[in-house]
């Protein structure tokens, strides 16, 4: 036909394709606009969600409240209502206008809120905006004793601090402490003693037993295990027993045997759990246990 517009093969393929392809993309953008406050509700729930979870985590971070402690609180532009006070062995505190309120065992944050709710509902200031501040530190205290670089009681200055975060505050274990720990605290109302290996909760990585620490809670790091070395070596004495320590482990930190001394007949004095002492004849590759003895005797050729 004159004057028409004349299209092969090839361009038609590529105008269905194209017409194919817009029509997809079309419907796409229509349902993606028709659920779009379905994926704004989600979008402001997962929102809502994160900000619980970070709350929660700070919440947890926050020190508590404990008998003893003494506190300063403030409300904001009603300077006469600034109070410092000592939270009381039942856990209260009287506070001007309110009276005595119950503190203990709260949140600074759960502090401020309980403060100002009762603030506004009396009617006393309109818009409360309170600050808790703990000056000193009292109620909840762990002792840390024993092999430690400064033995002490030391306050719980947040409420998630654990066990190593304790050791930590009072300088760490000293060169002649042990690895294990022992820990002695009240949980559920019920007398809890554990002894705690510190160098396992880093090398196997699971640290379920680097436990929570609470008001109360007791740490004491005994003298780590020892063991002596005497007769024909070149440095007799007492040394530290580490993990998994041979008798030739043993004998290496003693210096070896002096020339007369034989590592034949090598024997371990070994005290036994009724208290007796037993002579063993031990091998180089034995392994030594707490406070074993062993004797190198001359050798007679």
């Amino acid at each position: 036909m004159p004057g028409a517009l004349s299209l092969n093969s090839g361009s038609r393929w590529y105008f269905r394709t194209w017409f194919a392809l817009y029509g997809t993309f079309y419907r796409l953008v229509r349902h993606m606009i028709s659920k779009f406050p379905y994926f704004l509700r989600m979008l402001v729930l997962c929102a809502l969600g994160f900000s619980g979870v970070a709350a929660q985590a700070a919440d947890e971070r926050e020190y508590v409240l404990g008998p003893g402690d003494i506190i300063r609180i403030t409300v904001f532009q009603n300077p006469d209502l600034t109070t410092e006070a000592r939270v009381s062995e039942n856990g209260t505190l009287t506070f001007p206008l309110l009276g005595s309120i119950s503190l203990g065992g709260k949140s600074t944050s759960a502090a401020e809120k309980e403060i100002a709710a009762r603030l506004r509902d009396g009617g006393f200031v309109r818009q409360p905006q309170v600050n808790v501040l703990p000056i000193q530190i009292r109620g909840n205290q762990v002792s840390v004793l024993g092999q430690v670089n400064r033995p002490g009681r030391f306050p719980l200055e947040t409420a998630n601090m654990r066990l190593t975060d304790m050791i930590a505050t009072a300088g760490g274990i000293s060169g002649g402490g042990a690895d294990v720990v022992i820990f002695i605290g009240s949980r559920n109302g019920r007398q809890v003693r554990r002894e705690i290996d510190l160098p396992s909760l880093f090398i196997s990585g699971d640290m379920a037993n680097d436990i929570v620490m609470t008001g109360g809670d007791i740490i004491y790091v005994h003298r780590a295990p020892m063991f002596y070395i005497y007769g024909e070596v070149n440095r007799p004495g007492g040394f530290r027993l580490e993990r998994n320590m041979s008798v030739m482990q043993g004998l290496a930190l003693g210096g070896g045997t002096t020339g007369r001394g034989t590592t034949r007949g090598l024997r371990v004095h070994r005290r036994q759990s009724d208290g007796s002492l037993k002579v063993i004849e031990a091998g180089l590759d034995d392994l030594l246990k707490a406070d074993d003895v062993i004797y190198i005797r001359e050798s007679l050729f």
